[in-house]
């Protein structure tokens, strides 16, 4: 029993330290939260990949790096992973990427985008870096909120004839 007990206290002991710890609950929190923050400006416009997605991948993201950080990988080995990392979150972004029948339409970019720079934000969490972390956020954050009023903008602009272009006016 004595062994049992000492290989489960060293299979926790990663975080072994009050210092640690609050290291890594800080990157992580912060990573879901800012990944939050992006998640609820599109669960509020009713677009796809809402609230937990954007909060996962961010999470995930900082998991990733933290992980690797604490197993002692060098620059280049954490180059590797940082690359793995990007390249999985692009598969699940092309998911999100839809093609309509109409050669000149196509759904989700914005999604898929969204959605990658989540990564990059808590990767930035994850290697430590709060305040690029925070900036690109609020940066992401501006430019989502923004996308409306100047898709109604350009919309008012490609009057051709009297007609919008692409269909339908929208309301």
């Amino acid at each position: 029993m004595d062994t049992i007990t000492r290989v489960v206290a060293d299979e926790f002991s990663d975080l072994g330290d009050l210092e640690s710890l609050t290291r890594v609950v800080l990157r992580l929190v912060l990573a879901a939260s800012l990944g939050a923050l992006l998640g609820l400006e599109r669960e509020l416009t009713s677009k796809p990949a809402g609230l937990r997605t954007h909060m996962l991948v961010a999470l995930g993201s900082a998991m990733f790096v933290l992980a690797a950080s604490q197993a002692g990988l060098d620059d280049e080995g954490m180059s590797r992973v940082i690359q793995g990392l990007l390249a999985g979150v692009g598969f699940l972004c092309a998911g999100a990427i839809l093609k309509s029948d109409n050669q000149e339409h196509v759904f989700g970019l914005t999604t898929a985008a969204g959605l990658w720079m989540t990564a990059a934000i808590g990767l930035a969490a994850g290697l430590g870096r709060e305040a690029l972390a925070a900036l690109s956020t609020l940066l992401t954050l501006g430019i989502l909120l923004l996308e409306r009023p100047m898709q109604r903008l350009l919309n008012h602009r490609r009057i051709d004839g009297g007609q919008r272009r692409g269909g339908p006016p929208r309301g």
